[in-house]
């Protein structure tokens, strides 16, 4: 199991995320941790969180229900 991918689409199909992504987010940066909620019918969604590190590798996204 790897923990960390080369591209950002690779780090979120690890965790079957990939559809939740949206054209309008900003690009993440270098260092940068980015999180977003997903809407999934419940009061308050769907958290995720991707870490890209200095390298420009992404980090297993991290995602739990909010609530």
């Amino acid at each position: 199991m790897n923990n960390y991918f080369d591209t950002l689409n690779a780090a979120l199909e690890s965790e079957g995320l990939l559809a939740t992504w949206q054209l309008h987010f900003e690009p993440i940066g270098y260092g940068q941790t980015f999180g977003y909620t997903v809407e999934d019918g419940t009061r308050y969604g769907h958290y995720v969180s991707i870490y890209r590190d200095d390298a420009g590798r992404y980090e297993r996204p991290i995602h739990y229900k909010r609530g």
